[in-house]
């Protein structure tokens, strides 16, 4: 039986209060829900038992620690991520540490992703799982590996919502739509973006998702005249298109840290013939923006540069400076770590014991 409930202002609210002295300035309200500045990420990893079992430790410390931002996609660690987060987010919720309208959960979908391990025959295994079934088409697919038509992301969401053993998704972003960009025309990518956007507000009307957005790499880091690249302000017309003023498309992740600062310093979006960072549209139309690669694979773990230590007091170690920058970036909603360790877990939330930079603090980094 799946678990009802999603992430609400109440619930996070609770959550908050329960961390607010230990942790200040952690929490920041955004679209109403009370979310932390680490977020829990669960990308890397081999798909065996024994991360399984490291990234349950991990989520479950995360949860009943002060972190209520869970990030993953189906196709991370070929669906045992999704499933390592049910199993800790029903021991959490069956001890009573953590209710589920506490804690937002965003998943992602658009790859082609294999079922706790990668068969024999990939090939065999997509003709009989996925087009002899009807759920896509060959050419729906690009770069052997992509597909956001509606009945392909139909069954993701009901393979997300089963796997994460929950009724209702928080976020449910297109994962790298900007692929599709790069591979098709684009009158015909605005095409199979109306599409998806029109089969989540279908999915937004009956409860299966919360919101949706788009989960991203290269798409609003690269100029407009790039293959890749995404317009914010383009994609928000089509989802007011198929979904009105009221329409769910409210959050986006993209890559942000210490070393790829494009979201904020990079214009590359058009807004009434001028050229602006992605955040700022995203800020100005109240969207959640989720920073992955907070720490860029754990290159940023060690060895910065010794006359960074001084931009963030307090810190003895880089992991925590770099998380600091992300968190305390205007208009970043969390900033997401993957931690498949406990002591990852413990490190990385001592970072929310200091409050975030003052704008003051932050402007004087880019005038140095």
């Amino acid at each position: 039986m799946l678990i009802p409930g999603h992430a609400t202002p109440e619930g996070t609210g609770r959550f908050r209060r329960r961390f607010e002295a230990k942790f200040p300035g952690h929490f920041r309200e955004f679209q109403a829900l009370w979310l932390s500045s680490i977020g829990i990420g669960t990308y890397l990893g081999e798909p065996t038992a024994a991360f399984d079992a490291l990234y349950r430790e991990a989520i479950m410390d995360a949860l009943e620690g002060g972190i209520n931002v869970i990030d993953t996609a189906v196709n991370y660690r070929h669906q045992r991520s999704e499933r390592a987060i049910a199993q800790a987010l029903a021991a959490v919720i069956s001890s009573g540490k953590v209710q589920r309208d506490e804690v937002l959960i965003a998943t992602k979908g658009g790859f082609l992703t294999f079922d706790g391990g990668e068969p024999d025959d990939p090939s065999e295994y997509f003709q009989q799982t996925l087009i002899d079934p009807g759920l896509l088409r060959p050419e729906e697919v690009v770069a052997g590996c992509h597909v956001m038509s509606p009945k392909y992301l139909e069954n993701q969401i009901e393979v997300s919502r089963n796997n994460l053993g929950i009724s209702t998704l928080d976020i449910y972003y297109l994962h790298n739509p900007e692929i599709q960009a790069a591979h098709v025309a684009r009158e015909e990518f605005e095409r199979r973006m109306r599409a998806a956007f029109a089969t989540l507000e279908k999915a937004a009307g009956e409860d299966k998702i919360r919101m949706y957005g788009t989960a991203t790499w290269n798409g609003y880091r690269v100029r407009l005249d790039s293959p890749e690249a995404l317009s914010l302000p383009d994609l928000l017309c089509l989802a007011e298109e198929v979904g009105g003023k009221e329409h769910h498309f409210r959050a986006i992740q993209l890559p942000y840290n210490l070393a790829m600062p494009e979201a904020l310093s990079a214009r590359t979006q058009h807004v009434n013939g001028k050229a602006v960072p992605v955040l700022q549209v995203a800020r100005e139309h109240g969207m959640l923006v989720f920073a992955s690669a907070s720490l860029l694979q754990q290159k940023l773990t060690a060895s910065l540069p010794a006359e960074t230590h001084a931009w963030f007091p307090g810190f003895e170690k880089d992991a925590q400076r770099a998380i600091q920058f992300v968190r305390s970036t205007p208009g970043i909603t969390s900033a997401l770590v993957g931690m498949s360790r406990r002591v990852h877990v413990g490190e990385n939330l001592g970072t929310a014991e200091l409050p975030p930079l003052n704008l003051e603090q932050f402007r004087a980094i880019f005038s140095l």
